[in-house]
């Protein structure tokens, strides 16, 4: 990632990031960790790692542009999946993959 951004790096979240064509442009430490089993995932095609119905549903997002945001639970952890759309120059680039852990107690707070 560039050095403008070396956050993202240590940031305690898995980013991915894709082109529109599905194509990861970049992942930070997190999300090279959690995917180390596959190797380099630089340059592949985010579809090929995913299975169905995650695959399909992916393939929508990159074909429309719009967000899913959802929950998981693997291993006893539970995690916040957000895929987002990212921009550039005012156009569809691509999307952005975060998978946060969660605690296993989340407070919730409701605000006016």
């Amino acid at each position: 990632m560039k050095n403008e951004h070396q956050w993202i790096r240590t940031f305690p979240a898995a980013i991915t990031v894709c082109d529109r064509a599905g194509i990861i442009l970049a992942m930070n430490d997190k999300a090279r960790a959690t995917f180390a089993d596959a190797g380099d995932m630089i340059g592949r095609n985010v579809l090929d790692c995913h299975p169905e119905p995650a695959r399909s549903k992916l393939a929508g997002l990159l074909a429309t542009g719009r967000s899913n945001v959802y929950t998981i639970e693997k291993n006893g952890r539970k995690k916040l999946i957000y895929q987002s759309p990212w921009y550039e120059e005012g156009q569809f680039a691509g999307l952005v993959e975060i998978s946060l852990e969660l605690p296993e107690f989340l407070p919730h707070f409701v605000r006016g």
